[in-house]
């Protein structure tokens, strides 16, 4: 009788225990370039989920469960991407606030998609991430962000108006995500009516453009378009400065973060950019601004969209009342808006973000700032 109430003492212990064991800690991967050239994007992602986690803890978690954050290190590299991508699903994790670079996120999705995760980039803007997704019947493959042929849709026409007859370059760093974007303004801009005098890839990663800014020098370049990122735009701004040759740089938004001035320096004065509505301006990230500023970090470039995707995940869940990544990202696509620190969103049935807007940045002394157009 004694080791029978022992016994039914564990049973009831066990019993009791049952809620506490489904209230266990929910893990989101946050996946981007923490390491290499461009680990001021990955630290962007990084600050901005481990805001959004800490708030939504401090809440009371996602139905009771506290996010717990799990980092990784992609660089940007396409292979690396799935490396990390292959691991992550075999670690059971289902939802990604990632990757950064379309050339990541594209080979990764397919490794999430065959797995059923729930992958959302907050950065990746190449359209063939979710087309390719919807192409192939994949439900959990999202973006929290812009796509290419919206962002050139927006400045390709600009571009062609503003200077119409003056001699206009366009070049790319060879990327999925740079080239895309390249293309894209390219094609708007030609609808536009203004042909570019010059269509070029470049090597991302050198250190001597002098073979470049000669030719820019040859064709009298008066305006650039570069799809690319802050190293090598910083570099060929330097050495054109350096050959006394001036233009106006046009960029999409990978510079919106203060190391391209590190690069540049003054060379980069006046340098415009392309960036989704600036996210620091809405009234419903002003709370999470201070508490990152608090922590010394100003939230640039995508930190509030990694956020926003934390947000979304959590969001999902609850709607969903679930954590089956198909029934959350369901729930995110049903037309109901969602409340973020970049605004309200809403998802089309790829996944993609409706009614983005962009402002046009121009850096001076060392910061950017939206101007008019």
């Amino acid at each position: 009788m004694k080791k029978l109430g022992i016994l039914n003492a564990a049973i009831v212990g066990l019993m009791m225990s049952a809620p506490v064991a489904f209230a266990d800690d929910i893990t989101f991967s946050v996946v981007g370039p923490m390491t290499g050239q461009l680990a001021t994007i990955g630290d962007q992602f990084k600050q901005g989920a481990q805001a959004a986690a800490d708030a939504i803890n401090a809440a009371g978690g996602v139905d009771g469960r506290q996010i717990k954050l799990d980092i990784e290190d992609d660089q940007c590299d396409p292979k690396q991407a799935v490396s990390v991508a292959n691991r992550i699903v075999a670690d059971g994790v289902k939802f990604i606030d990632g990757h950064a670079c379309s050339g990541s996120s594209i080979p990764a999705s397919a490794v999430y998609a065959e797995a059923g995760a729930l992958m959302m980039s907050p950065a990746s803007s190449n359209p063939v991430l979710t087309d390719a997704a919807a192409t192939a019947g994949w439900s959990t493959i999202m973006r929290l962000y812009t796509r290419d042929d919206a962002q050139g849709a927006f400045i390709g026409p600009w571009i062609a108006k503003k200077y119409a007859g003056k001699n206009v370059v366009v070049l790319h760093d060879k990327s999925a995500y740079g080239q895309g974007v390249a293309d894209a303004v390219k094609a708007t801009m030609n609808a536009g009516g203004l042909k570019e005098v010059m269509y070029e890839g470049i090597n991302a990663g050198e250190k001597d453009y002098a073979a470049l800014v000669t030719k820019l020098k040859e064709l009298k370049a008066d305006v650039v378009y570069f799809g690319g990122y802050h190293p090598e735009a910083g570099l060929i701004l330097r050495q054109s400065a350096e050959q006394n040759l001036k233009f106006q740089l046009i960029m999409p938004d990978s510079i919106a973060s203060p190391e391209f001035w590190q690069v540049a320096g003054p060379a980069g004065e006046g340098t415009m950019f392309v960036f989704p509505s600036d996210p620091q301006a809405k009234p419903e990230a002003k709370e999470a601004i201070e508490k990152i500023k608090a922590g010394g970090f100003v939230p640039e470039g995508f930190t509030l969209f990694s956020y926003a995707v934390i947000q979304a995940f959590a969001e999902g869940i609850k709607r969903a009342g679930s954590d089956d990544p198909v029934k959350v990202a369901e729930a995110l696509k049903n037309g109901t808006p969602i409340s973020t620190v970049v605004g309200s969103v809403t998802f089309d049935e790829k996944g993609d973000l409706k009614n983005a807007s962009y402002d046009i940045n121009q850096w001076h002394d060392g910061k950017y700032a939206p101007i008019q157009p």
